[in-house]
């Protein structure tokens, strides 16, 4: 099953995804040049604080919880530094944290030396020049996971729908290289099944076709901004999670298919080859 994230500060909202299934809670604390690239566009901006961090952590008991920090910067005014900001994000609990937004391989290096395995460590693939070098860069030791942000990466390459990269098979090279490697990896957001510009179902079996296994949630998922009851927020959460278990149960039947098939496959040519030496 793939593991769901979703963005939240607030820990009432934490707690009813955590009980609702969500394998983990993601505060995002990202905020440094985030408001240029992104002007205009209806994205998630949600400048949250290492008091978030702390909050929720206390807040939730089997979900991680996930922290992006910034970018690799120095000392801003009235602003930590990288090497700062990561120990704070450490000492507040984080069980994993995300670096978006790099370019090249010493951005990656000085990440996991400061992070230095107190956390795990997730690196979000979102520029052109990432991809570029993701060859180099999955090489490094220390990186547990990469998650390939569709927002950022498609203005990078010029697209004017997100999910263009995942038909044009930018994605799905990015995958095969992540699975040859053995690294955790997942890509994009999610809406409730039947609602997105691309309707969610379309989305979750394309992660099973290529091997993802983590998934946003979007805000579209269950937006709190707009629907203001728990109530009804805690339903909508139990009933969208059980409708993407329910779809996944049924991509895992088919892909056992196609597992049992290679294994089969695998068996049978061994068996050739021993009967060829003999």
């Amino acid at each position: 099953m793939l593991k769901l994230m979703y963005i939240t500060n607030r820990p009432e909202i934490a707690q009813i995804a955590e009980t609702a299934g969500a394998d983990r809670i993601f505060v995002d604390m990202e905020f440094l040049g985030k408001d240029e690239r992104q002007k205009g566009l209806d994205t998630v901006k949600s400048h949250h604080t290492l008091g978030d961090v702390a909050a929720i952590k206390a807040a939730v008991v089997s979900a991680e919880v996930l922290v992006r920090v910034n970018p690799i910067h120095d000392a801003l005014p009235n602003y930590m530094s990288s090497k700062e900001e990561i120990d704070a994000t450490v000492a507040a609990g984080a069980d994993i944290i995300m670096l978006p937004y790099f370019k090249t391989v010493g951005e990656v290096e000085t990440f996991l030396r400061l992070v230095g395995g107190r956390s795990k460590t997730m690196l979000l693939v979102e520029t052109p020049e990432a991809v570029e070098h993701i060859d180099e860069i999955i090489q490094l030791p220390g990186i547990d996971e990469v998650y390939i942000g569709l927002n950022d990466l498609s203005l990078g390459y010029g697209k004017k729908f997100m999910f263009e990269l995942l038909a044009d098979g930018t994605v799905e090279q990015l995958c095969f290289k992540l699975r040859q490697k053995g690294i955790f990896y997942g890509f994009g957001g999610i809406a409730s099944l039947g609602n997105g510009m691309l309707p969610s179902e379309y989305v979750i079996k394309e992660h099973y076709r290529l091997g993802s296994r983590c998934v946003i949630l979007s805000r579209s998922f269950c937006d709190v901004t707009k629907i203001k009851h728990i109530g009804i927020i805690n339903a909508t959460f139990l009933r969208g999670v059980r409708e993407i278990r329910e779809l996944e149960a049924k991509c895992e039947k088919h892909a056992r298919f196609f597992w049992d098939n290679q294994a089969e496959v695998q068996a049978r040519v061994a068996a050739i080859c021993r009967q060829v030496e003999e």
